[in-house]
């Protein structure tokens, strides 16, 4: 048998054996369960306006708006509110969707009674988040917002990021508005969060 006829056998010997690997990689690969989606925050168990419990896994199957406030602010609060309604309003026309997601960074008084009189005028279709002190501070921690008691008594306020998360349908970030951004770039941002 020639040399150059033992290299070709060798060589395929090699092939097959890379190509045995490769298959058996592929066949006991981990099943994908949606595991594998890189989504934003940590998990939390709130309740919203109506009592019932949402977690994050509640933030999935659409695309959401996600911000962070409190009914007692005076401007950026219900301007957020608004103007997500508006953009909403403007996607629904077009055929798409997206929820919007109000979290209190002041469970101490925006109760789910409170959180449901305050955006039910302006976004009735909104979900408010709130629950427990200590779930609604570790929830704030493990999506990275910033929130801090200002001022004593009963008409403290409170500071806080103030921009809007956009998460994909999985749950993943794909963006955000910033408080006072240009209307027709969150408009774009949203369209584009939707696909419309």
């Amino acid at each position: 048998m020639s040399g150059a006829r033992l290299f070709r056998i060798g060589l395929w010997v090699v092939v097959a054996l890379f190509a045995g690997a490769a298959a058996a990689l592929w066949l006991l690969r981990p099943a994908d369960d949606g595991a594998s989606v890189s989504r934003f925050g940590s998990p939390f168990q709130l309740v919203d306006q109506n009592g019932a419990t949402v977690t994050e896994a509640s933030l999935r199957g659409k695309p959401s708006a996600v911000f962070f406030g409190f009914t007692h602010c005076p401007d950026v609060c219900p301007t957020t509110l608004y103007e997500l309604n508006a953009y909403q309003k403007a996607v629904r026309g077009k055929g798409g969707d997206f929820r919007i997601v109000l979290v209190t960074v002041d469970p101490e008084r925006d109760t789910p009674e409170v959180l449901k009189s305050y955006v039910a005028p302006v976004a009735p279709d909104a979900t408010a988040l709130t629950g427990d002190p200590a779930a609604v501070a570790s929830m704030l921690k493990g999506w990275g917002i910033y929130a801090a008691k200002v001022g004593e008594g009963p008409d403290y306020a409170m500071d806080h990021t103030a921009t809007t998360l956009l998460l994909d349908a999985e749950g993943a970030l794909a963006g955000t508005i910033a408080y006072g951004e240009n209307p027709e770039t969150a408009q774009a941002k949203l369209n584009k969060l939707t696909g419309v």
